[in-house]
């Protein structure tokens, strides 16, 4: 987790999201639907975003999970973030940075379409979605100048 290795007891079929927020006490990653919809729990397995809550931990044994407090504070995805000014509720944000993360490193220079094709199922109630895309935009033109 993080670059960490953990050894936790419980049960195999327990959420990560509840070993991640209960057990190992990192926070950032949200409760929000516990149906794998919103998007709220993000964490990335392996650097491809899923959904904790509904992932048992005895499916990540071995992998590397990284959540929100894993991605350093200088990336460009929470830089252009703070500089875009997304958060509203800021319930979403760690989710919607997670993902974001996934797809600036794996493409650092994504198209409009390819954005919201990727970001698309990260719910915000807020509505921030304008902003979110601007943001990737930008941390996409910051991790290309790095």
């Amino acid at each position: 987790m993080n670059g960490r290795a953990y050894r936790v007891e419980e049960d195999p079929d327990t959420p990560l999201l509840w070993v991640i927020r209960e057990t190992l006490r990192l926070t950032g990653t949200k409760f929000g639907c516990l149906k794998g919809i919103c998007g709220t729990c993000t964490v990335l397995v392996d650097g491809e975003p899923l959904r904790s809550c509904i992932t048992p931990i005895s499916s990540v044994l071995g992998k590397e999970v990284t959540t929100v407090e894993g991605i350093p504070e200088d990336h460009p995805v929470k830089s252009a973030w703070k500089e875009v000014g997304v958060p509203q509720c800021g319930y979403c944000q760690s989710g919607q940075i997670v993902t974001a993360y996934a797809l600036i490193e794996k493409n650092p220079n994504p198209s409009e379409e390819e954005i919201v094709s990727h970001m698309n199922g990260n719910l915000c109630r807020c509505g921030t979605y304008p902003r979110i895309l601007r943001a990737v935009k930008r941390a996409s033109e910051l991790r290309r100048k790095r």
